[in-house]
């Protein structure tokens, strides 16, 4: 089951500078063991040591939060897309 994931520009050394891979995964969890798998390094990147995505990442399944879903196990099904955003923050 292919997923397409938007890579955001402080991962693509990991990605060999592709803005878009794709992978698979039936759940985000899964999707960012494999991409682990393919792009050493994403994992640290993306997850803290208890295996959640970090507070400063945003994942997005087809536009929708995965916070506001399941998650990290969040479904995920052929054709897909991921988005990685790395939050913004700031402002006075």
């Amino acid at each position: 089951m292919a997923v397409k994931v938007r890579v955001p520009a402080p991962m693509q050394k990991l990605t060999q500078d592709q803005r878009e891979v794709e992978s698979a995964g039936a759940t985000v969890a899964e999707l960012i063991g494999n991409l682990e798998k393919s792009y050493p390094g994403v994992r640290g990147m993306v997850c803290d040591d208890t295996g959640r995505v970090r507070r400063f990442l945003n994942v997005y399944v087809n536009d929708k939060d995965i916070r506001f879903l399941e998650q990290e196990k969040t479904s995920l099904k052929e054709g897909d897309e991921v988005a990685i955003i790395p939050a913004i923050a700031g402002g006075a």
